[in-house]
């Protein structure tokens, strides 16, 4: 993953309705964004308008289904954000700077 990609993926991470969304979706295979609506007290124009950051940055995945769209995550960019972030991490405590925090 190049950093540019990792960039965007964490900053649509940075938002907690994000996170809310995304934790929604890891414990239902797809959903709808009104099924999200109905679990959050959100919005339905701002769950619409999160789940496209989301799609934007290639953490979830959109399947049209007339009459509406279905979201799930794209858990190979999730797991590549994971490896990322991990590898920074070890990069970082190499020297065992890290040990004690």
């Amino acid at each position: 993953m190049t950093s540019p990609h990792i960039a965007d993926r964490l900053a649509a991470l940075s938002h907690p309705a994000r996170l809310a969304i995304l934790d929604h979706l890891a414990r239902h295979e797809t959903c709808a964004c009104g099924d999200v609506v109905e679990c959050l007290p959100l919005a339905q124009s701002t769950v619409s308008q999160h789940l496209k950051v989301l799609l934007e940055a290639g953490l979830i995945i959109q399947e049209r289904n007339r009459p509406r769209s279905t979201y799930r995550l794209n858990r190979e960019s999730l797991r590549g954000v994971s490896r990322e972030l991990n590898s920074i991490v070890e990069r970082c405590c190499a020297d065992g700077c890290c040990a004690s925090e």
